[in-house]
């Protein structure tokens, strides 16, 4: 691929990015630009990459020109810069790694955000609290049979860990309730109240995906939630 007709590339999924949200990222160009599929990005959230670039589509050389081209862009387009926080989707939340070197300038390449000035400093602020915030943890209800890699056990729901797929019990998350989607009002609040809380989800074989089905939480905060319902009894 020619240098102009990458640069095209880069141009136009940050284009389409900014549009849309109002910030770009290197990892929203490399969706966009097709070298990291979302299950590997995904994977990689999970903390089960080694770094970010071990399941790009892409060598190293096109990886670093691209990133060079989307810092040229931004710059010329006089955006913002703004580093983002990246943590696993783990008990743990140890910081996730971009690169294979490791490098300090080139992982803080991929962690800068590159915001709109035309945002208002309260709305930038927003975003970067946002941004920053630890994902949820994701807990699969499994579909076929398993074997928790530390306590050999099993169970309705596991957590995908380094060393693979842990039971609640040894998560330390089997004092969790679960909370079935359908009332968002009430998830929002228990999440909100929850110290510990995941995503429950199920790979549906029709559509070929992961969906949502609730959200594990403390019972405490549940209970809180529930009180706080605009019919609740006073």
């Amino acid at each position: 691929m020619s240098g102009a007709k990458l640069e095209q590339r880069v141009v136009r999924a940050a284009e389409a990015a900014l549009a849309e949200q109002q910030y770009v990222s290197a990892i929203d160009v490399l969706v966009r630009l097709g070298w990291l599929a979302p299950p590997h990005l995904d994977g990689w959230r999970q903390g089960r990459a080694e770094c970010l670039e071990r399941v790009v589509q892409a060598n190293l050389h096109k990886l670093s020109t691209a990133m060079r081209l989307l810092r040229r862009w931004a710059e010329r387009r006089g955006l913002t810069p703004s580093e983002t926080a990246y943590v696993a989707r783990t008990r743990d939340r140890r910081p996730l790694r971009f690169s294979v070197s490791g490098a300090a300038e080139i992982e803080r390449a991929y962690r800068t955000h590159w915001v709109s000035p035309e945002l208002s400093a309260a709305k930038r602020r927003r975003l970067a609290e946002r941004q920053s915030k630890p994902p949820d943890l994701v807990v699969i209800s499994s579909l076929n049979d398993w074997t928790c890699t530390a306590c050999s056990g099993t169970g309705d729901l596991l957590l995908m860990q380094d060393a693979g797929p842990v039971c609640m019990r040894c998560a330390g998350m089997d004092h969790l309730v679960f909370l079935p989607s359908g009332d968002a009002a009430l998830t929002r609040r228990a999440h909100r109240a929850s110290e510990l809380s995941a995503v429950v989800v199920r790979f549906s074989r029709s559509r070929k995906r992961y969906e949502r089905q609730g959200l594990l939480v403390e019972e405490d905060a549940l209970a809180q939630a529930e009180q706080q319902r605009p019919d609740a009894p006073g």
